[in-house]
């Protein structure tokens, strides 16, 4: 039986108003944003054209000399598969599947960096079922994975938006 998930709707929360953010700075062309009172400037995050290029970038985030020493399950492949609906990306543990849905209603809102990191943690968890799927241990790689891959800077939003929004992380 796996673990209850009390953080899903908090990490979601917080995941949805740091997008927000990336795409403001995206749409405004300006990068620099006030974060309790300090000045920062998001890094660009990458956006994707197609599942090939999603798999093409989960795998060069797995092979990666510090992510392979961090967490053995970065040595397990993942395959990147289209989903047919709009709204939500989601790993599937069994068979080691990340799913994101494509174009749909001229968004591809899941075809972006922060989306993939955030199921390529689910892909490095190293118990799957024994602990809550956003829990903190969740959290604490998915933001190690932020930190490493996106920047410091999407990673100290990320983090301080989660604990505004209530998340618990490791």
């Amino acid at each position: 039986m796996s673990a209850r998930d009390t953080q899903r709707a908090k990490v979601y929360d917080a995941e949805q108003l740091v997008r927000g953010m990336f795409d403001r700075a995206d749409e405004y062309g300006n990068r620099t944003v006030e974060l309790y009172g300090s000045h920062l400037t998001l890094p660009v995050e990458r956006r994707f054209a197609s599942v090939a290029s999603v798999q093409t970038y989960a795998e060069k985030v797995l092979a990666l000399n510090w992510v392979r020493a961090q967490w053995d399950r970065a040595e397990a492949p993942v395959r990147v598969r289209s989903r047919a609906g709009a709204t939500a990306a989601h790993y599937e543990a069994a068979d080691a599947v990340l799913a994101v849905p494509l174009h749909t209603g001229g968004t591809a809102w899941a075809l972006r960096e922060l989306v993939v990191l955030h199921e390529l943690a689910h892909h490095l968890e190293p118990a799957p079922g024994e602990v809550a799927p956003h829990g903190p241990e969740f959290c604490t790689r998915y933001l190690e994975l932020v930190d490493g891959v996106i920047g410091p800077e999407a990673a100290l939003v990320l983090r301080t938006t989660m604990l505004s929004c209530g998340v618990r992380i490791s």
